[in-house]
């Protein structure tokens, strides 16, 4: 249903649209003039009449708020009805709020780079205004909660080239944020992106996307991997940008595994770093490093295998005794057996226990993998670009990341993942109609842990070392974070989650000592206002907006018109 809103907005409607509009381009405008005086400050926005690549950012996201806010006037019928255009007002109220929030930023990092606001220029101020015209134009808006164009129906090459102009932008987005190294310039950064990502999500862009993405799953797959795949040949050698892509990657790889357990399952896991810490050891006490303690040096495919079952076999060692206790209990075990894990690797140093680990010192030295003759520690030359060596890893680390994926999707899809989400939604009832509910949670506890294990087996020749001190609670609480941010029992949405959580304490290191902080009030602002993740799984929304008839009613029609195209056949629609 659409909520047209109050008499008095709808009167008011055409004059906001015009003020909010005029200010829109006010705003675009803006990017003509200096922003600061000083020219280190953000990415150099001192010039007039040649804007700054982030104030580019922002005359595209006036621009895109000038059409929401004008188009309906040109284009509104005869009757001067906007019943129409109501659905784009929420998408222009959040570009409005975009347009505020991108030159407050600003003002502050110039501030506080820059010494002061009397370095900043009258571009900024400008802006700021615009920004709070444009807002309150916005507020006056009558709003709708369905979206705009999420329904648009297109052709199929239109649908390929659309994800294709997507996986584009990703890219040239991921390529742009890693390139910021001013930390301000990079939260600026990320505030536009935020505001972008919502204001199409209002507009239901994303929604058409997914429809897209639907009816083109093997065109999404290739197109996401060939951009993943390219990603090093934007890095021009950029040893540091690699770096952090690639932890990016085990770090999405391993809070996979955890979804296993929490957004599958449902069981609340606070120790699974352990897992990851035990494929990181077992690789690395057979890497052949001169700190090693075992002489046997296997294949680096069969060292995976190992790293992967020594977690697995402790995930059936700390499942089988705890499995049948559940909820708050279930964490606080997980939560021991993983300080149990890090005090034992600190114990095996050959005083306190067998010298396996070398105690706190750890495993150091372990050298570059030797994969068929490829050396991953060497630099190569491809296409004429310099690949370094955390760019061999990326890759290598991207095709475990697929074979994850396939089996976390088939294992979602098949009838032990339906015996997993039956345990998650009651296990009782699930008992009661003949699921093995014990041999299930064990199965998922294995299953997480051996994938952990294998990223782990990477991790450490990534990392060069391995210490105890490196897989603490800390760790795992990041992971399940990242699996509760993105939305729980999703591929795509832990990957995001990961990548949010694991990008933003690199780029912003000077709020290092407050980044639980940040954690903490990003994870109330998810339950308080999307509790269902970044994206989210169908069973888990309605789960969470169980009163919500308009969710529900919004699901089931995405649902008839998924199986109206991809299963025209009545009997299949059942």
């Amino acid at each position: 249903m659409m909520t047209i809103g109050s008499e008095s907005r709808q009167r008011f409607e055409l004059p906001a649209r015009i003020v909010g509009g005029v200010a829109a381009v006010v705003a675009a405008a803006s990017v003509l003039l200096s922003w600061s005086y000083d020219p280190a400050a953000l990415d150099d926005m001192s010039f007039w009449g040649a804007p700054s690549p982030l104030q580019f950012h922002y005359l595209a996201l006036g621009a895109l708020a000038a059409i929401l806010y004008l188009l309906p006037i040109a284009l509104r019928p005869r009757n001067g009805s906007w019943t129409n255009w109501v659905a784009w007002n929420t998408a222009a109220r959040f570009a409005s709020f975009t347009l505020l929030g991108f030159p407050v930023i600003a003002v502050i990092a110039i501030a506080l780079e820059a010494g002061g606001l009397i370095n900043v220029d009258p571009g900024a101020w400008l802006a700021l205004g615009a920004g709070v015209v444009a807002t309150l134009a916005g507020v006056l808006l009558p709003t709708s909660p369905e979206p705009a164009m999420h329904r648009i129906k297109t052709h199929p090459v239109i649908q390929i080239l659309a994800i294709a102009a997507g996986m584009g932008a990703l890219l040239f987005a991921a390529v742009f944020a890693l390139g910021l190294q001013d930390a301000g310039a990079f939260l600026l950064y990320a505030g536009f992106a935020a505001g972008l990502v919502l204001t199409l999500l209002r507009l239901g862009v994303f929604g058409w996307l997914a429809v897209c993405a639907a009816a083109n799953k093997r065109v999404l797959v290739l197109a996401a991997f060939f951009v993943a795949f390219a990603f090093p040949f934007t890095q021009n050698g950029s040893e540091a940008n690699m770096s952090i892509a690639t932890q990016v990657l085990i770090f999405g790889a391993t809070a996979l595994g955890l979804n296993i357990v929490v957004g599958l399952v449902g069981l609340l896991d606070l120790g699974y770093i352990a897992f990851l810490g035990a494929g990181a050891f077992t690789s690395a006490v057979l890497s052949g490093s001169a700190f090693a303690t075992i002489n046997w040096t296997p294949p680096f495919w069969l060292t995976v295998l190992i790293s992967g079952t020594v977690a697995s076999l402790l995930g059936l060692l700390i499942g089988s005794p705890t499995l049948r206790v559940s909820g708050d209990y279930l964490a606080i075990v997980t939560l021991a057996f993983g300080e149990i894990f890090r005090i034992t690797m600190n114990n095996l140093d050959g005083s306190d226990g067998p010298n396996v680990t070398n105690g706190s010192d750890g495993i150091p030295g372990i050298p570059d993998l030797n994969f068929f003759g490829f050396d991953f520690g060497a630099t190569h030359v491809i296409f004429g670009v310099t690949i370094g060596r955390f760019a061999n890893y990326f890759w290598l680390m991207l095709l475990i990341l697929a074979l994850i994926i396939v089996v976390f999707t088939n294992l979602n899809r098949s009838r032990i993942g339906r015996g997993w989400v039956a345990i998650r939604e009651d296990e009782l009832a699930a008992e009661a109609m003949g699921v093995n509910t014990f041999a299930l949670k064990l199965l998922a506890f294995a299953t997480g842990a051996f994938l952990a294990g294998v990223a782990g087996a990477v991790k450490a020749h990534h990392d060069v070392s391995v210490t105890p001190d490196q897989y603490v609670f800390l760790e795992s609480a990041f992971l399940l974070a990242a699996v509760v941010l993105g939305g729980m029992g999703t591929v795509m949405g832990v990957l995001i989650g990961a990548t949010i959580l694991k990008l933003l304490p690199e780029k912003l290191r000077f709020f290092s000592d407050y980044r639980l902080l940040l954690f903490g009030l990003l994870l109330v602002f998810m339950m308080r206002f999307r509790p269902e993740g970044i994206i989210a799984d169908e069973r888990r929304q309605l789960e969470f907006h169980a009163t919500d008839e308009e969710l529900a009613e919004e699901v089931e029609e995405e649902l008839v018109t998924y199986h109206a195209h991809y299963n025209p056949d009545p009997k299949g629609q059942k």
